[in-house]
């Protein structure tokens, strides 16, 4: 790290990447580290595929297990599953919600995607969040139930048979089920059987410009040195609206100007010291692992043909990755048979003995978390996306 004439600091990507990697707790296994803590360290675990978060949890603390993860989530409640960034479902820290779904809620929604038969008004989007927040109070709801439960406390409108859902129609009222969890009105129970059941996680969210600001300096902290631009990416809102937020009294009180390589004027959570030692080591990272969503510029992360093999169409987490020294070095993909485990690894380069081996141990590690036996084939070298 360098000092400019004007005391500007001057950031590096290896020095970023190497305090993103240690904040993420990607450098090794750290001790006395909770699911609940690595959760907050990646700013929530992608949990579309519940598999996934388990092991991105997993990683990120020495120990840990998919049992630890699933006890902190449906025992002890010290995770949350339900709707975070860009409206997905993820796992997030039970103390952390109200800011969640504070900084959440207000952030602006886009141009409406339905056809104009199919929306709802300002009014009946109210009525049906305030509809989902009473049924799920107190009580846990399959979809079809909580559907029941709208329609009877708002009318027949909100049931109407008008969005494509898979291979059949859903009710109207289904378009704002991603709103409520960011209203704090709705996060997901444990299932039944096979099905999901949703229910009140009865959190207050905080007020929209504190917990706005809260997020700015967490997202900082964690992936730092970053942009508006890169902020409002990561959570899928409008530039205009992040590059306003930064600029705002309530934030840029905690955040401090660097300059990134190429990407000009960034900012970092106040903290300018970073690292001089580069990332070393091997890391096995699942389906949607926050650290290869948040991280930027991207085409850093996955440098020449990792860009092209490791990303689709320039969206990160489609594939889980093989990092070698913090960057993006192949894939990978598993198939598990009870209690076995096949890893295969597909490098973009051959990898020598040392790496190998480091290798190995990290695939002894997955089976570990997952609770399986791991078993680790080298694919062969990928040369492109349809290698």
């Amino acid at each position: 790290m360098t000092t400019g004439a004007r005391a500007t600091v001057t950031v590096t990507w290896p020095e970023a990447n190497a305090r993103r990697s240690a904040r993420q707790h990607l450098c090794g296994p750290v001790p006395a580290v909770s699911p609940a803590d690595a959760a907050r360290a990646m700013l929530g675990a992608h949990a579309q595929v519940l598999s996934a978060a388990e092991l991105s949890v997993g990683l990120r603390g020495e120990g840990l297990t998919r049992t630890d993860v699933r006890t902190a989530l449906w025992t002890d409640r010290t995770l949350v599953k339900t709707f975070g960034p860009r409206g997905t479902v993820h796992l997030l820290p039970a103390a952390d919600l109200p800011m969640w779904t504070g900084a959440l809620s207000a952030v602006p929604t886009g141009p409406n995607p339905f056809p104009r038969d199919t929306r709802m008004t300002p009014g009946q989007v109210e009525e049906v969040v305030a509809a989902i927040g009473e049924a799920l109070t107190g009580a846990e709801l399959t979809v079809d139930e909580l559907s029941e439960e709208v329609v009877a406390r708002t009318g027949p409108w909100a049931g109407d048979l008008v969005m494509p859902g898979f291979q059949q129609m859903w009710p109207r009222w289904r378009q704002v089920l991603h709103l409520a969890g960011h209203r704090g009105a709705l996060a997901y129970a444990p299932n039944r059987g096979r099905r999901a059941t949703y229910t009140n996680p009865g959190y207050t969210p905080l007020p929209g410009p504190r917990a706005q600001a809260a997020l700015v300096e967490r997202y900082l902290y964690a992936y730092g040195p970053a942009t508006p631009a890169h902020f409002a990416r990561w959570l899928a809102a409008p530039k205009r609206w992040a590059d306003g937020l930064f600029a705002s009294p309530a934030a840029s009180g905690a955040i401090e100007e660097v300059v990134f390589e190429d990407a000009g004027p960034s900012w970092v959570a106040g903290d300018t010291d970073f690292a001089a030692g580069p990332v070393r080591g091997v890391r096995l990272l699942p389906y949607f692992d926050a650290f290869t969503i948040a991280s930027q510029p991207r085409e850093r992360l996955f440098p020449g043909r990792a860009f092209e093999r490791a990303l689709a169409g320039g969206q990160a987490g489609n594939h889980p990755v093989l990092l070698v020294d913090g960057t993006v070095a192949g894939v990978w993909h598993q198939r598990r048979s009870g209690r076995r485990i096949a890893v295969t690894v597909e490098p973009l380069e051959p990898l020598p003995a040392a790496r190998l081996r480091a290798l190995e141990d990290e695939v002894e590690r997955v089976g570990t978390i997952m609770e399986g036996r791991a078993e680790l084939t080298v694919g062969p070298v990928t040369v492109g996306p349809h290698a």
